[in-house]
């Protein structure tokens, strides 16, 4: 929830799955949050931030978190890259 100034207010924001959209609960035990590197593409060295992905348990149980994670990292290059 939003007060009139547009700052959050709630006391607690659950995370989501970065492929999915689950909300990640408590209970699930098979959930997994990345940090990902960023890199400079022109000098490949690491540029001291990294973005966040989060992969819920039920992604994971159906063998496809490499998949989803590997498209994320992608999605994530082609959007700072053309930036």
């Amino acid at each position: 929830m939003q007060n009139e100034a547009g700052e959050t207010v709630d006391l607690y924001i659950p995370r989501k799955c970065s492929w999915t959209n689950r909300i990640l609960a408590a209970n699930d035990h098979g959930a997994v949050q990345l940090n990902v590197a960023n890199i400079d593409p022109v000098t490949g060295l690491f540029t001291k931030t990294s973005t966040t992905f989060a992969l819920c348990g039920y992604l994971r149980s159906q063998d496809e978190g490499d998949m989803a994670l590997t498209a994320l990292v992608r999605k994530n290059d082609a959007a700072t890259s053309s930036d």
